[in-house]
């Protein structure tokens, strides 16, 4: 029988802390709800968690002051943020935090499951996570030369162009968050940047139109899916 992944979520909230933690564990997550920082912290010490849920805005110890004592014990431990305050510099103070995520209240319920689902799926994607090669189609890439390959002809890639690549390589075969990537490489998704990216995929795509099997796709409304031949995701 598969673990079920187990999420601390701290949300001064009660009422929406509640309605978190029902409907998250009705799509199979143990989670344990916590009212304010302090409880938060002792929480986490007191037991093991694949996720932690965390407000920005919460009484005795705030959202960001948690993550900090998180990260001395653990370092590893995925972080989403969740708050009402939309300001760049609070987004900028979360990721240096080393968030993983960061969610803008209010917010569905859906869009919350989704976040965690695919921060889950980057972090538990063992099997790509310290890979510095890949193999896509007949193209092969060496992320840490930036190099790509295809019938003997080498093509070095810029920062970026590597960086966005690697990104769709790590989730080849599945959706790349568009805003995901932005905050990743870009660090702020706004309209520049996002253009930016497009400019980036486009150039990708042609690097790529040697084997037909290989393709990038838009996805409406999410972001971009590497497609490569099934068995190239166990290369």
């Amino acid at each position: 029988m598969e673990e079920r992944m187990k999420i601390m979520l701290c949300e001064d909230d009660e009422n929406l802390g509640m309605l978190l933690r029902e409907y998250l564990q009705a799509k199979g997550f143990d989670t344990e709800l916590c009212t304010d920082g302090e409880m938060g912290y002792k929480t986490f010490i007191q037991e093991k968690f694949n996720l932690c849920v965390l407000d920005v805005m919460m009484p005795k110890k705030d959202g960001f002051s948690l993550a900090k004592d998180i990260r001395q014990i653990n370092k590893d431990v995925p972080i989403i943020f969740l708050t009402a305050k939309a300001l760049k510099e609070d987004i900028f103070d979360g990721f240096k935090l080393g968030a993983d995520d960061y969610l803008t209240k209010p917010f569905s319920m859906e869009e919350l499951t989704f976040r965690i689902e695919a921060v889950l799926r980057r972090v538990n994607g063992k099997k790509n996570k310290d890979r510095t090669h890949f193999k896509l189609g007949s193209f092969t890439f060496d992320t840490q030369k930036q190099i790509l390959a295809h019938n003997g002809e080498l093509t070095k890639l810029t920062t970026k162009e590597s960086e966005l690549l690697g990104l769709l390589c790590i989730h080849m075969n599945e959706i790349l968050q568009r805003d995901f990537a932005l905050k990743t490489i870009w660090i702020d998704d706004n309209y520049f940047n996002a253009r930016s990216m497009d400019v980036y995929i486009t150039k990708l795509r042609k690097l790529l139109k040697a084997d037909p099997e290989v393709e990038i796709i838009n996805v409406h409304g999410k972001g971009y899916k590497l497609i490569v031949p099934e068995e190239d995701e166990e290369a």
